[in-house]
């Protein structure tokens, strides 16, 4: 041992690791809390194999967006293995206890990924030793039957073990509190702390905990309340009552993913039986052998190619598909020119709000959530019903969460992300691709009866309100020099930003991170602005022109890349080419990029 601490010495005098790095090497070698990794980590000195050691440990793998979430590995601080997920456990637990709660539920599910059974055993027996009475699924269930079982069953906290829709080589450990949302401040950094400060580890054997009753397996019946729930959250609909559900032709895929659990069983006992399971896509299968690339990611239009083949050949009026822990719902169908499109996250939130703004008249104080990179006419359609909207959250479901329970439930509409997450109801407090699923096929069904599809709606809610036109783009940088590059790219965005971008001048930024707006192209702060807090740019073009031009960008939260959020929108209806500004804001885009991320 003293020859591998005198090898990571020497690496460290030579420039090969960094201190900080090294010094979470030593504490996996030295710490007797982690001895059963410390022979692995003395092997890979004594081979002096620096760029594992560096992939291993270049980082704590931090609370994000989403939680604890990135690649499996044997050990390590920077990946997903036995102790980090013990940790983030254990963190949790302590946490609770620190807070007041010595004892109470917790919730546990996991999705269909690799290693998440066990992953989930591992959680359900840290709890468990903690004093937890522990509440584990009897299988793969979706992220948002997670969050309702939390508050249905009165749980202190709860946990998904999940990437959501990152390749199969992620698992993730997303954390719940009392209310059904994803923790937020103060809570995760309390969390961090606890986790932090892990040494030994309580544990206890599974099958004896469960015999001793430390943990209860739940079955059909929580899934019964689930889909209950989401059916009851339903809006009225009278003129679709005289529309027979099963008329609907659909095609549903799960991407290998969870949701033949909770989507599939909601639109069937809402009557839409005519949606069919898409089987090639249907087995759970933590590869995602059968989805293209192996990317289960419904916001990736190439992930439906194969659904879209099979409805386009049985005239299925739509194709629907979730990421693996169902959370999130995205929708492909004809558009008027009788060719498939895959709507985007901001699309599919227009058409979904505008059915739920017209099935009511909404009481004062009706109230609807969203996030600072979401289309900005959701906003306009709130206002043409006398909604308020709250369209300046962080990125986040969970912020979205939060909001609900300030503003508690009883005036919500419904909260979404551009990011293909939406939530209609009040019986969790996360996005559900079941109940937006629930609401397309509502709105399809309508449409079908003459002959049009959600493209149809899409284009008449533009012409009525004025048309939006957007685009997405990301660049992934993994590793510790991947931080690096997208540090020094958000840090020449704030400090030396563009006056123009694909011919499209700015007037301003909005720095969510200094809480300032400054006038560009002096970049001179001469307003504040207050809240939120998080590091995101937005740059604005002059507001009294059409179409106002945004082009937001943030790291993200929750994978190795920085996002890039483009918007041109009309304001007023067709007093603007939104098509061809966003065109050249993308293609600008692309030429700064080759100099910001080098």
């Amino acid at each position: 041992m003293q020859s591998s601490v005198a090898r990571l010495e020497q690496a460290v005098a030579d420039g090969r690791i960094d201190p900080e790095v090294a010094e979470r090497i030593r504490r996996w070698l030295t710490d007797p809390a982690l001895g059963e990794f410390s022979g692995a980590v003395a092997a890979l000195l004594d081979a002096d194999d620096t760029d594992q050691l560096l992939r291993l440990f270049w980082e704590d793998i931090p609370f994000g967006t989403g939680g604890r979430r990135g690649v499996m590995g044997p050990l390590g601080t920077a990946t997903i293995n036995s102790r980090t997920i013990a940790e983030s456990a254990h963190g949790l637990a302590r946490h609770l206890q620190d807070t007041g709660h010595t004892g109470g539920r917790i919730a546990v599910a996991h999705d269909t990924r690799n290693r998440s059974v066990e992953f989930a055993r591992l959680v359900s027996t840290t709890f468990a030793a903690h004093g937890f009475e522990v509440l584990e699924f009897d299988g793969h269930r979706a992220t948002p039957t997670l969050s309702f079982t939390v508050r249905h069953l009165e749980c202190v906290a709860g946990v998904v073990i999940s990437a959501s829709h990152n390749p199969p080589s992620d698992n993730g450990f997303k954390a719940y509190w009392s209310h059904g949302g994803q923790v937020l401040p103060p809570h995760d950094r309390g969390i961090v702390e606890c986790v932090a400060g892990s040494t030994d580890i309580p544990t206890m054997d599974y099958d004896q905990a469960i015999a001793d009753g430390h943990i209860t397996r739940l079955g059909p019946e929580i899934d019964q309340a689930y889909r209950r729930a989401v059916l009851a959250s339903r809006p009225p609909a009278p003129d679709l009552q005289a529309r027979d559900p099963a008329t609907l032709p659909g095609l549903y895929t799960p991407l290998c993913g969870v949701g033949a659990s909770s989507v599939l069983p909601v639109l069937h006992e809402a009557g839409f039986v005519g949606v069919e399971l898409f089987q090639p896509q249907a087995d759970p299968d933590g590869d995602f052998t059968a989805v293209p690339d192996q990317l289960p990611n419904p916001e990736r239009p190439e992930v439906f190619g194969p659904a879209i083949a099979a409805a386009d050949q049985n005239g299925q009026a739509l194709v629907l598909a979730t990421d693996p822990d169902a959370d999130r719902l995205a929708v492909a169908a004809p558009d008027p020119g009788g060719v498939w499109r895959v709507m985007s996250g901001n699309q599919l939130a227009v058409v979904l709000l505008d059915h739920l703004l017209g099935r009511r008249d909404w009481p004062p104080g009706a109230y609807m959530l969203t996030t600072l990179v979401t289309t900005p006419l959701l906003g306009v359609l709130c206002r043409s019903h006398g909604v308020q909207a709250v369209d300046d959250l962080p990125v986040g479901f969970k912020h979205i969460a939060k909001e609900m329970e300030d503003r508690g439930p009883k005036g919500f509409v419904f909260g979404c992300e551009e990011s293909i997450g939406f939530q209609a109801g009040t019986y969790c407090r996360d996005k559900d691709a079941a109940v937006a699923a629930l609401l397309v096929a509502d709105v399809a069904l309508e449409l079908h009866a003459e002959n049009r599809t959600v493209w149809h709606r899409l284009n008449e809610i533009f012409s009525q309100h004025g048309r939006v036109d957007e685009f997405q783009h990301s660049v992934f940088a993994h590793g510790p020099s991947g931080r690096k590059q997208i540090d020094r790219a958000m840090d020449s965005l704030r400090h030396q930003p563009p006056s123009s971008t694909g011919g499209h001048s700015w007037s301003r930024v909005r720095d969510y991170q200094t809480h300032e707006i400054r006038s560009l192209p002096d970049n001179r702060a001469d307003q504040a602005l207050p809240t939120p807090s998080t590091n995101l740019l937005v740059f604005e073009s002059n507001p009294v022109h059409s179409p106002m031009i945004t082009l937001a960008v943030r790291p993200s939260g929750t994978e190795p890349k920085i996002k890039f959020y483009g918007f041109a929108r009309q304001l007023e209806p067709g007093d603007a080419d939104t098509r061809t500004a966003i065109d050249q804001l993308e293609q600008g885009l692309v030429e700064l990029l080759q100099t910001l991320i080098c």
